[in-house]
């Protein structure tokens, strides 16, 4: 059984991503040595990318629509893996999991194996982070039906009604992407973000324009800034980091952000 978030959106995947301070050497035998870790572990990620920016080892995609590893995003449907290191990063992905705790296996081992294979130390550690990302399909305005979602009745609302009521034309909603950090700590180090992104895009709003389906993507991003005492904290930072991220999706997320857009999607926004 896929993962019960999955029934939120057409497309549910989690991201890890481990930030440095200093640029990685990106040596050959380095990276591949890395890549042939993970694969070791997990066979069917044998394809290795070489993209502008980064190199990657992935799964085959299930579906020809996949994103890659240099994108947030999903599958659209289908389940891939992927590993990718960056001049000042290293991440992995997992979209649509059978369960969280499948797609956490990944991101478990690239923790345990990049700081060896890499040479990464604790100083060089700025933060780990975990990203829950959520795909819902949405045609029309992006930018209204999030708008409408979860603005409706407040005062950013009537300003809107406001303006309308002054201007001589049709006002339309061209962007609208809601981002709220919080600090879950006194020192700050653990914070989650809350983002939505549209991509209906600013010129489609104009009169007459057509609206692509497109997805309405929903992110939770837990983060824990350093200082890091030893490489081996991380599989426990990211065993928090996940427990504080389950915990965020099921009382906030779930209820406060996916349901609402949902609910706006099927009656049109």
């Amino acid at each position: 059984m896929r993962s019960e978030y999955s029934a939120y959106a057409a497309d549910f995947y989690i991201n890890q991503r481990l930030n440095l301070k200093m640029d990685l050497s990106m040596r050959r035998d380095t990276v591949l040595s890395l890549f042939d870790r993970v694969r070791r572990d997990i066979p069917e990620m044998d394809r290795f990318k070489r993209y502008t920016d980064e190199l990657a080892l992935e799964s085959r995609p299930a579906s020809d629509h996949g994103l890659t590893a240099s994108s947030h995003g999903g599958a659209s449907g289908g389940a891939q893996q992927w590993v990718a290191v960056r001049k000042t990063s290293v991440r992995s992905g997992s979209v649509n999991p059978e369960t969280p705790e499948d797609g956490y296996r990944l991101h478990r081992l690239a923790l345990e194996s990049a700081p060896y294979y890499l040479d990464i130390s604790p100083l060089d550690i700025d933060h780990l982070e975990v990203l829950y990302g959520f795909d819902m399909m949405a045609s029309g305005n992006h930018d209204g039906i999030v708008f409408n979602a979860l603005h409706a009745g407040s005062p950013l609302a009537q300003l809107v009604d406001g303006l309308q009521v002054k201007s001589d034309h049709s006002l339309r909603l061209v962007d609208c992407q809601p981002l709220i950090g919080l600090s879950l700590s006194d020192d700050s180090e653990l914070q989650a973000h809350f983002e939505v992104k549209t991509r209906s895009g600013n010129r489609q709003g104009r009169p007459g324009g057509d609206f692509r389906e497109d997805p309405i993507s929903v992110y939770l991003i837990v983060r824990k800034y350093g200082p890091f005492d030893k490489v081996k904290d991380l599989e426990t930072v990211f065993d928090q980091l996940t427990a504080k991220g389950e915990d965020l999706l099921d009382s906030v997320v779930l209820p406060r952000l996916l349901s609402p857009i949902r609910d706006a999607i099927v009656t049109g926004g």
